[in-house]
């Protein structure tokens, strides 16, 4: 079949088959200059004067980038086995088309001309010729700009393994990069809290999730003068997730274990970046209960974002962070090239294993968070 395919493109050489904006080839084409670009804003973040800020808008890029490429490999593979399917189904008549080709092809133009019958004979064979000429030069357009696109598709799934490497080496390297720039930030504004004492005595004291936070809403915070969080109530409807990921339960809906909790659950690949969807005080950071590494943020006073299941988190207990601060990083294994390359073409969804739970609470209740948040899905 390969074989076929490399002599029918060597008979009817043509331009390039025009690809829209949602082929797959386009799409990684791309997603590769995404990460090229991601590659010299890692490299122009090592002299920027917020280097925290330029390496989180790297990091998104990296992963905005590998998204992309994964997606377009998806539908490359599926766009393959469909145009496969299409040729093994139609075998036959792509087999006949070929033959009455390759006779055309081969024979010359003389013997074209004869007939057993005559000139009659030679005429009316040359009427039924130009009758099915155009059907044939259709069928043969067809089937040209098909193989062109297989042969897209092939070229983009052998060249990919590279630039997966390249893309995810890059995003570990700004990782790293940012974990050094967080710890060494000092440029922000710190609200003064109450009595650590005390803070230590309700983390000690908490057997829920909920008994933490409504203990921490009710203690006392004073305010420094240089405190940047803006009016809270302009951002209900429109906060973005603090997560690239799709929200795998909502309010209140029960997980496999019949229990539902007042917040959301949202799931995500290893090590993505989180970011603070709004300017906010780091009421709490660390380890808590059974959920990992807790932030709890205060984006407006008597308001609490609780972010859990994060494998590494940055700041500082009291720090006020501008909206789209780095807070951490899920957990979780990076896959290689390879496990990168089989998961995004089977399109299993297999790399999403991690999950970020997060509730927004409004004094001492929670509320959904489908009433601020500007839900996005991959």
């Amino acid at each position: 079949m390969i074989t076929r395919f490399g002599l029918i493109v060597a008979l009817f050489l043509a331009p390039q088959v025009c690809l829209s904006q949602s082929d797959p080839s386009q799409l990684a084409r791309e997603a590769a200059e995404q990460l090229s670009e991601a590659a010299l804003a890692l490299e122009a973040a090592e002299t920027a004067t917020d280097r925290v800020s330029a390496l989180t808008q790297t990091i998104r890029a990296y992963e905005n980038g590998l998204d992309a490429l994964r997606e377009g490999l998806r539908r490359a593979t599926v766009r393959e086995a469909a145009i496969r399917a299409e040729f093994d189904s139609e075998s036959e008549r792509v087999s006949q088309l070929l033959g009455v080709l390759l006779g055309i092809q081969s024979t010359s133009g003389p013997l074209v001309l004869l007939h057993p019958a005559g000139p009659v004979g030679t005429a009316r064979s040359g009427m039924i010729v130009s009758e099915i000429a155009p059907a044939l030069q259709r069928d043969a357009d067809e089937l040209r700009q098909k193989l062109e696109e297989l042969v897209l598709l092939r070229t983009l799934q052998q060249s990919a393994a590279d630039t997966m490497d390249q893309g995810l080496q890059g995003v570990q390297r700004a990782r790293t990069e940012l974990s050094k720039a967080v710890s060494n930030r000092t440029d922000l504004p710190v609200r003064f809290l109450s009595d650590p004492a005390d803070l230590q005595r309700l983390i000690d004291s908490a057997e829920t999730l909920e008994g933490f936070a409504s203990g921490l809403s009710g203690m006392a915070v004073g305010v420094d003068p240089s405190d940047a969080v803006r009016d809270f109530s302009a951002a209900k409807g429109t906060l973005p997730l603090p997560v690239s990921g799709t929200v795998l339960r909502h309010w209140g809906e029960a997980d496999a274990a019949g229990v539902k909790r007042p917040g959301w659950l949202i799931v995500t690949r290893p090590l993505t970046l989180v970011t603070a969807p709004w300017p906010a005080t780091i009421r709490y950071i660390g380890p808590l209960l059974d959920y990992g590494n807790v932030i709890i943020l205060e984006p407006d006073a008597g308001t609490l974002m609780v972010l859990a299941g994060l494998e590494e988190v940055y700041g500082e207990l009291g720090q006020v962070v501008p909206a789209g601060t780095p807070l951490g990083l899920m957990g979780g294994v990076e896959p290689d090239k390879d496990r990168f390359l089989l998961n995004a073409m089977n399109g299993s969804g297999s790399e999403q294993t991690e999950t970020l739970y997060m509730e927004l609470r409004l004094g001492t209740e929670p509320v959904d968070p489908a009433e601020w948040f500007a839900e996005t899905k991959e």
